[in-house]
C-alpha cells in the first residue's frame, strides 16, 4: 500500500471522504478512530496512531484531515515524516464558532497552523475555508502575549489549494416522485448518462418563469394583509394554470405505502397532480450541534405554526454526545408536523426522505462546504441558505437569505404555494462537486511522486 490515510474523526463527511478514496483509488490503507469526543481526538490521536500504524517501507504518501496534529505524529514517527504529507481541511478552528470568545481553546487552532507548516500540500474543501483560515492566522497569533511568530500566512499560502469535497451522487431514480422528473433528468447528466434526455430549454424556461413571477409578486406584496394575499394567490393560480392547493386536505401526513413504493422507472409516469396536494415538506439534515443553529430553525417553524400554515418537517443528521435541549422541546411543540426525526443510518432511507422533501434549510453559523445541502439539492429540494459562510460560493443568490425574518417570509410563501416550488428546476451548478468531476484531481494528488530526498 503506497497511500497511508489516517482519519482521527471517522464520521460524517470525514468518513465519507476517506471511504470514497479507499474505494475508488488503488493502493490505499486506512487507519481511523471513531467519531466521538472530538476535542480528545484533536489532542491525543497523534500518539495513538504513532503506536498503531505499522512501520512499512512502501508508504509513499500520507493523507490526513486537520483534526490530527500532524506535527506530533511526524515527530513521534520520523518514518512518516519523510512521506509526502497531504493535510485536508474539512473545517478550520480559527473561525469555528464558539458560544463565548473566552471558550475558544487556543491549542486547536495553533495545532492546525503547526500541521500546515510540516505538511507538503494543504488542501481545503472550499475557497471560503482556505481564505478564512489564511487571513485569520495573523489575528489569531496576536493572542500570544509576546515573542510572536511572524509571516506564517506567507509561509503556508504557497502550499495551499482548493479541491472541493467530492460527492459520489447515487442513483435515486426509484425514490423520485413524478413532479421531480425534469430535475432528475438534469441531475443524471452529472453522472455522464448520455442516454437520458436533458430538460428542454422550453421546460427549463417555463419552470424558471413560474417561480420568478411568484417570488417577484411575493416581494412586491410582502406588506399585504391576509385578504389581499388570498386574492394574490388566486390571481397567481389563474396565471399559472395550476389548481389551488386545498390546505385542509393534508391526510397524507407521512410517507405512506404509495409514496414508499415508487415506480422503479419514474419516467414512465410524467403526468398527474397527486403529489401537489401535500403540505410543504421542509428538511433539516444537519448535525445536532449548536454551530448549526437549530434554535433559529425551530423558531422559524414555530412562527409558521402560529400563522396557521400547513407544513411537514424532517429533522435528520447525526447526533453526538451532547444534544441541545431545543431538539426534544421542538419535537414536542411541532407535534403532527413531524414526518421524520433523527439520524437515518441507512443511506437509502436518507435519500428517500430527501427525494420526498420540497425545501432544504440551513441555519448554520458554521459551514465550510455543506455536503448535506448539496445532496438534498441533488434530490430535488429547493435550498435556502444564509447569505454568508461558504454558501455564496456554491449557491446562486436567489437561494440565499440575510436574516431569519427573510427565511420565515420565504417559507410562509412556499407553504401557501408548494405546487410552485415543486415545479422549480435548480439553477446552480452541481457537476463541480461530483466525484465524476473531481476524481482526476484526487488521483493526481495521491499519486504524485514523493519528495526527492526520500
Amino acid at each position: 500500500m503506497s497511500v497511508l490515510i489516517i482519519e482521527a474523526f471517522y464520521g460524517g463527511s470525514h468518513k465519507q471522504l476517506v471511504d470514497l478514496l479507499q474505494e475508488e483509488l488503488e493502493d490505499c490503507v486506512l487507519y481511523t478512530l471513531p467519531a466521538k469526543k472530538w476535542h480528545w481526538r484533536a489532542r491525543v490521536a497523534a500518539l495513538y496512531f504513532s503506536q498503531n500504524v505499522p512501520i512499512r517501507e512502501n508508504y509513499r504518501i500520507l493523507f490526513t484531515s486537520s483534526v490530527l496534529n500532524l506535527t506530533e505524529l511526524t515527530a513521534l514517527r520520523p518514518d512518516l515524516g519523510k512521506l509526502k504529507k497531504i493535510l485536508y481541511f474539512h473545517e478550520n478552528q480559527l473561525v469555528y464558532p464558539v458560544k463565548k470568545f473566552q471558550e475558544r481553546d487556543f491549542q486547536y487552532g495553533y495545532n492546525q497552523i503547526l500541521s500546515c507548516l510540516v505538511a507538503d500540500v494543504v488542501v481545503f474543501n472550499s475557497y471560503f475555508n482556505m481564505e478564512s483560515f489564511l487571513t485569520s492566522i495573523g489575528k489569531f497569533m496576536k493572542l500570544i502575549p509576546d515573542h510572536r511568530p511572524k509571516d506564517l500566512e506567507n509561509i503556508i499560502r504557497p502550499k495551499c489549494q482548493v479541491i472541493y469535497f467530492p460527492i459520489k451522487f447515487p442513483d435515486v431514480s426509484r425514490f423520485m416522485p413524478e413532479h421531480k422528473i425534469l430535475h432528475l433528468k438534469k441531475m443524471l447528466s452529472i453522472k455522464g448518462n448520455d442516454s437520458v434526455a436533458l430538460p428542454s430549454q422550453r421546460e427549463q424556461r417555463e419552470s424558471e418563469n413560474l417561480l420568478d413571477n411568484f417570488n417577484s409578486e411575493c416581494y412586491v406584496h410582502s406588506g399585504l394583509n391576509t385578504a389581499q394575499e388570498e386574492n394574490l394567490d388566486n390571481a397567481l393560480m389563474k396565471e399559472s394554470g395550476l389548481k389551488k392547493v386545498n390546505s385542509s386536505d393534508n391526510s397524507q401526513s407521512h410517507l405512506g405505502k404509495k409514496e414508499q413504493n415508487l415506480p422503479l422507472n419514474p419516467f414512465d409516469s410524467l403526468g398527474g397532480n397527486a403529489n401537489q396536494h401535500r403540505p410543504l415538506h421542509i428538511v433539516w439534515p444537519h448535525r445536532w450541534e449548536h454551530d448549526k443553529d437549530p434554535e433559529s430553525f425551530f423558531k422559524v417553524l414555530m412562527s409558521l405554526k402560529d400563522l396557521g400554515l400547513n407544513f411537514h418537517v424532517s429533522v435528520l443528521g447525526e447526533t453526538f454526545t451532547d444534544v441541545p435541549d431545543v431538539f426534544s422541546e421542538a419535537k414536542k411543540a411541532l407535534g403532527s408536523s413531524v414526518l421524520h426525526w433523527g439520524y437515518l443510518a441507512c443511506k437509502d432511507d436518507y435519500f428517500q426522505v430527501l427525494c420526498m422533501a420540497d425545501v432544504v434549510v440551513s441555519t448554520a453559523k458554521h459551514e465550510f462546504f455543506g455536503v448535506a445541502m448539496l445532496e438534498a439539492v441533488y434530490c430535488g429540494c429547493y435550498p435556502l441558505c444564509p447569505k454568508d459562510l461558504v454558501y455564496p460560493e456554491i449557491f446562486p443568490a436567489e437561494y440565499l437569505y440575510s436574516t431569519p425574518e427573510q427565511l420565515s417570509k420565504r417559507l410562509q410563501n412556499f407553504c401557501k404555494r408548494p405546487d410552485i416550488i415543486r415545479k422549480h428546476l435548480y439553477k446552480g451548478e452541481m457537476a463541480p462537486f461530483s466525484w465524476a468531476a473531481l476524481h482526476g484531481k484526487f488521483r493526481s494528488l495521491l499519486t504524485t511522486e514523493p519528495k526527492e530526498d526520500l
